[in-house]
């Protein structure tokens, strides 16, 4: 890969309160819920530095304090700034991703704090203006896109929205270069002004896709290396999921 075009950076959306996970979520914010022996966030940063991410963004709010110190013990590594969205109980993701606009100052990957994965399939999204997407499984609600020629999206479809088939479900995980995230904040800066301040980023992403502003290419996880943790049931699932990768990798390394 050619190094001029590597992310190097991550923007961390960790604000949420988690409460359809209580009562874990009582003792410490979602991102440190331990999914079989590690937490969320330690994959995901031990993910981002086998790729060569050494810089973070981490938007914090709910226990953002536990946060802090987490890293401290846990990745000392990594370059960090601290973004906090003291309004984390009354907004989305569009005002922790607004926040954190004046830290923005390179190409950079945006993932939800949320998300375990097999991490293999974080190679494809370090080039620029990629989107995560996967095949819709059952479990998968939230938004869509239809992905057209050469991979790129055309539309992004929201519920209440019917989803059309052979459309496929957002990860939450997106690679921006800076032409792209200077387009991107131009739409999350007129809802935030308009006080669409509890909406989602997907809302100012939509309408700049199908106005022709915002170009992406889609990079297709498999389903069954990826879930996103909401729930006490998806966090059971998750933990099923990662013992399934953990099989997969070590058939893998034998064979």
């Amino acid at each position: 890969m050619n190094n001029k075009n590597h992310i190097r950076t991550a923007v961390i959306l960790a604000a949420g309160t988690g409460s359809r996970l209580q009562p874990l979520t009582q003792q410490a914010p979602k991102c440190l819920t331990r999914v079989g022996e590690e937490t969320i966030l330690y994959q995901q940063l031990k993910h981002l530095r086998s790729h060569g991410i050494s810089h973070l963004v981490m938007v914090i709010g709910y226990m953002g304090d536990h946060i802090k110190r987490y890293l401290e013990e846990h990745a000392p590594d990594f370059s960090v700034e601290w973004i906090n969205n003291p309004h984390y109980a009354s907004t989305n993701n569009i005002y922790s991703l607004w926040l954190a606009r004046s830290a923005i100052t390179e190409p950079f990957l945006l993932l939800e704090s949320d998300l375990v994965f097999d991490g293999d399939q974080l190679e494809a999204m370090l080039e620029f203006d990629r989107i995560a997407v996967s095949p819709t499984q059952p479990w998968m609600n939230g938004s869509h896109v239809e992905v057209g020629e050469n991979e790129e999206v055309i539309q992004f479809i929201q519920p209440p929205e019917e989803i059309p088939p052979n459309s496929y479900k957002t990860v939450n995980i997106y690679s921006f270069s800076q032409t792209s995230w200077k387009r991107a904040l131009q739409g999350i800066q007129k809802m935030v002004k308009a006080g669409r301040l509890d909406a989602y980023y997907e809302t100012a992403f939509a309408g700049l896709v199908a106005a022709g502003q915002l170009k992406m290419k889609a990079v297709k996880f498999d389903p069954d290396r990826w879930y996103e943790i909401d729930t006490l049931d998806d966090l059971q699932a998750a933990k099923q999921r990662m013992i399934s990768m953990k099989n997969i990798a070590q058939a893998g390394h034998r064979g």
